[in-house]
């Protein structure tokens, strides 16, 4: 098995942000991809909805998509738009 493909997510996940972000994920199908969340400071409900979207679709394909590297912020984030992160991290998009 091959090393994922690594998408670094930028420091704000704004709405801008998630069209460019959908992009990104649409020229990885079907391949395993990894999401680097290090550099996030701020994450939209936007591209909360890209990146659940990609998790269903990954899933859904049988192909394989983590997320590495959440930053503090990503993670608070993440609870201020109603997710929990262990959920997140362990339910949605899990390696």
């Amino acid at each position: 098995m091959s090393a994922p493909q690594v998408i670094e997510l930028p420091e704000n996940l704004d709405m801008p942000a998630a069209v460019q972000l959908a992009e990104a994920f649409a020229k990885s199908l079907g391949e395993p991809l990894a999401v680097d969340a290090s550099r996030v400071m701020r994450l939209g409900a936007s591209c909360l909805q890209v990146l659940l979207a990609a998790a269903r679709t990954w899933k859904a394909e049988g192909d394989a998509l983590s997320l590495h590297n959440p930053s503090a912020r990503f993670l608070e984030d993440l609870t201020l738009l109603g997710l929990e992160p262990a959920t997140f991290l362990n339910g949605v998009i899990a390696p």
